[in-house]
């Protein structure tokens, strides 16, 4: 490999011109107010405690849900993926109904996630998690 090739690509690599970590791809506008309802299928699962539903296969109508009522590490964490893993077990591809809530915080969306509790049927999604001894913890 030349000089110039190393040069080039640490360059790249200096200011950014990497490929992008991948982002979750839920993209639809969150309910910003206590109480609402909303459900459809669990889409994708970022980690232990959020979440994507969306009646639709289009990420742009998917809701980004951060579980109001179970915190589990995050996924760099000690058993963060086992969390992951847990959560995908129990809820994806299944249907699920949500009411948002307030987080601890005091508002009902925390960065880019709306808290709310959510539940398969009529299981709440945190009893499941903890009958399944998925990993408690974290933020």
């Amino acid at each position: 490999m030349s000089l110039r090739v190393v040069f080039v690509a640490g360059g790249l690599a200096l200011f950014g011109f990497t490929a992008p970590a991948r982002a979750d791809p839920c993209e639809a506008p969150l309910p910003n107010q206590v109480g609402v309802q909303f459900s459809g299928t669990v889409r994708y699962v970022a980690d232990g405690d959020s979440l994507c539903v969306g009646k639709i296969a289009d990420p742009h109508a998917w809701i980004e849900v951060r579980l109001a009522d179970f915190n589990a590490p995050e996924l760099h964490e000690d058993r963060g993926v086992q969390g992951k893993a847990a959560l995908e077990r129990i809820a994806l591809h299944r249907e699920v109904t949500c009411t948002t809530e307030r987080g601890r915080s005091g508002r009902v969306i925390s960065f880019d996630r709306v808290i709310a509790r959510c539940r398969v049927g009529s299981q709440p999604i945190d009893d499941m998690l903890r009958q399944a001894r998925a990993p408690e913890g974290g933020n």
